[in-house]
């Protein structure tokens, strides 16, 4: 019998992002306490943002809101980097980007957690972005998900290709 595997990937669906930073727009265009304030949402490239207000306390609420948006569409808070406002002119900014991909220091974490903690037969390999994970069980399989789930781990994880 063949071994059963799974990916460890760390990835965003860039179409509930869309959704989540138009909801965040439509919502800041019509509160009331975000009339006159110029407060906006603006998409740069695939995996940034740049939120924009003309105080710092409106763009710092208005990541909120963005935030808020992202939790309701399923995104994990981890992979958003938000910067610290900035002055730009007339309107205080924050630069947003999304992390997508497990760096190399995580994946080595992940694969000593899953060596030191895990069931005996497990094994964790690192292929470029994502960790594939392979064992002759699946119920040791199911045991890793289950105990990196618990971890608080720096990235957020999905669990992909299980067979």
């Amino acid at each position: 019998m063949a071994d059963a595997s799974f990916d460890i990937v760390s990835e965003i669906d860039l179409a509930e992002l869309d959704n989540a930073i138009n909801q965040a727009k439509r919502e800041l265009a019509t509160r009331f306490d975000f009339r006159g304030t110029g407060a906006d949402v603006e998409r740069s490239g695939d995996e940034a943002a740049v939120i924009s207000a003309e105080t710092e306390d409106r763009v710092t609420a208005a990541l909120d809101v963005l935030k808020e948006k992202l939790i309701k569409r399923g995104i994990s808070l981890k992979s958003l980097d938000a910067g610290d406002p900035r002055v730009s002119g007339k309107e205080s900014k924050i630069d947003v980007t999304f992390k997508q991909g497990i760096g190399t220091e995580d994946a080595k974490k992940i694969g000593k957690i899953i060596r030191d903690e895990g069931p005996k037969g497990v094994k964790p390999q690192i292929q470029g972005e994502k960790l594939r994970v392979t064992g002759k069980k699946r119920d040791d399989l199911q045991a890793v998900i289950a105990l990196l789930k618990g971890k608080d781990l720096d990235v957020a994880l999905q669990f992909t290709n299980y067979r």
